[in-house]
């Protein structure tokens, strides 16, 4: 960090391509572009596969809204599909019921950090002529049944350094992929258009300020350098979670790794008994010392879709059985097992268990 500032090269310097290389290679990609943000990456991801005003992108509605927002950016329509009830991941055989005429691309989310089913996504792509972008942004460090990682099989998957991600940059994200090309057109259309040979203010094509500077990059490779200890430390607090709520009748924890697959651990998120005033938990585990959220609410119910599509209740029933008992428990590498024991204790206590 003192050697970028040093340098006087806050920006464009030789730290985003050390950082692309050695986050492309932590998940087995042959390439990376850095930018401002996951959001700023899964738009520069669909623009690069050229979805196009009149598009339509199937997706999850149960996931951040960035998601299907970026379709927008892009004057294409994201169209829902429902989640498995097991992974929360987007079903693919409900996504395969969602693809039109109009669909240009698929955007499954590894909802949580739990991979999402890519070998089914893989096949309906290739059988219908579709493109595939990745919401990778909460799932760093998981890994598909094939031990291929989240984000190494060649298509463009997104990576997001928020402040409560695996990785941090503060602001930040990573696009991976396999393309030369692909990544030629991310890396000009993130930097305004401007292409690698061409001047301070010559552009050949639309572009946006979407760069991650070398302080980010900076903040990155430091964090590269123990990624794995970060990963492991979010794990052991996973598993105290679930020893310590596994006596908690009717409420339900995180799937399991299945299959070979293996999470990321990003949040730990229960789903609440059926009946359960959501609410109140809330309230009580507030009134003892306990930070939790509702977490995630259904997209396709939020005012802006409701308005714009006129989505109602009752589309996508899994999605929005979820959502509606969802809640985040507090959750990060720190945490001691006393603090996991202390939040189990206010959850029976506030459900009455």
């Amino acid at each position: 960090m003192l050697e970028v500032l040093r340098s006087g090269q806050l920006s464009l310097g030789p730290l985003v391509p050390e950082f692309e290389r050695g986050f492309a290679a932590f998940v087995r990609a042959p390439l990376g572009c850095a930018v401002s943000s996951g959001t700023a990456g899964l738009h520069l991801a669909l623009r690069a596969v050229e979805v196009g005003e009149g598009d339509e992108v199937v997706t999850s509605p149960f996931s951040f809204v960035a998601s299907a927002n970026v379709a927008l950016y892009e004057r294409a329509r994201p169209v829902f599909a429902d989640i498995d009830p097991v992974t929360l991941n987007l079903d693919p055989d409900a996504a395969a019921a969602a693809v039109t005429e109009r669909t240009r691309a698929l955007l499954p989310v590894h909802i949580f950090g739990y991979p999402a089913d890519m070998p089914a996504f893989e096949g309906l792509a290739e059988k219908r002529g579709l493109a595939i972008v990745e919401d990778a942004c909460e799932a760093l460090g998981a890994v598909h049944s094939d031990g291929t990682p989240v984000g190494g099989r060649g298509h463009p998957a997104v990576f997001g350094f928020y402040a409560n991600k695996q990785l941090t940059t503060g602001e930040g994200g990573m696009v991976t992929l396999g393309d030369p090309l692909l990544k030629e057109r991310i890396d000009s259309e993130r930097n305004q258009g401007r292409a690698p040979d061409m001047g301070w203010l010559d552009h050949d094509r639309l572009g946006f300020n979407y760069r991650l500077s070398d302080i980010a990059c900076a903040l990155g490779l430091a964090q590269l350098e123990r990624l794995d200890g970060m990963l492991s430390a979010r794990a052991r607090v996973a598993g105290w979670y679930r020893e310590a709520l596994a006596g908690i009748e009717e409420l339900e924890l995180p799937c399991e790794d299945m299959d070979g697959q293996r999470r990321g651990w990003f949040v730990f998120v229960v789903q609440l008994p059926p009946g359960t005033e959501r609410d109140t938990v809330l309230r009580k585990l507030a009134a003892n010392g306990v930070q939790s959220k509702p977490y995630l609410p259904a997209i396709h119910l939020m005012s802006f879709y409701r308005e714009r599509f006129g989505h109602r209740e009752g589309e996508f029933p899994v999605c929005e059985d979820v959502a509606a008992r969802s809640l985040a428990l507090p959750f990060f590498p720190e945490m001691s097992e006393s603090q996991v024991e202390k939040v189990a204790r206010e959850l029976a206590g506030a459900l009455g268990r």
